[in-house]
């Protein structure tokens, strides 16, 4: 049996499996990207695939913080709107 990566939100705090998240990096050019492989360079932090999430986020500050640098409101935009078709 293959065993699942497991990773937490930095939102809700929730362990999910890696395929069930979304990473968010930061380069080491101190830019904030949204990572649609899991494999791009630079400090990462996961965030769940909902938009309940992402409002947590930006509430919190939770992705600010996990990655160290401030979040672009257009990162948010961009999250927000993967989601609301789902």
């Amino acid at each position: 049996m293959k065993k699942i990566p497991m990773r937490k939100c930095v939102a809700t705090q929730e362990q999910c499996p890696k395929k069930e998240l979304i990473r968010i990096v930061r380069t080491p050019e101190r830019k904030v990207e949204i990572d649609i492989t899991g494999k791009m360079n630079g400090r990462g932090a996961y965030l769940k695939k909902s938009l309940e999430a992402v409002e947590a986020a930006k509430k919190r500050k939770a992705l600010a913080r996990a990655l160290e640098c401030e979040i672009p409101d257009e990162i948010y935009e961009r999250l927000a709107e993967m989601f609301v078709n789902e």
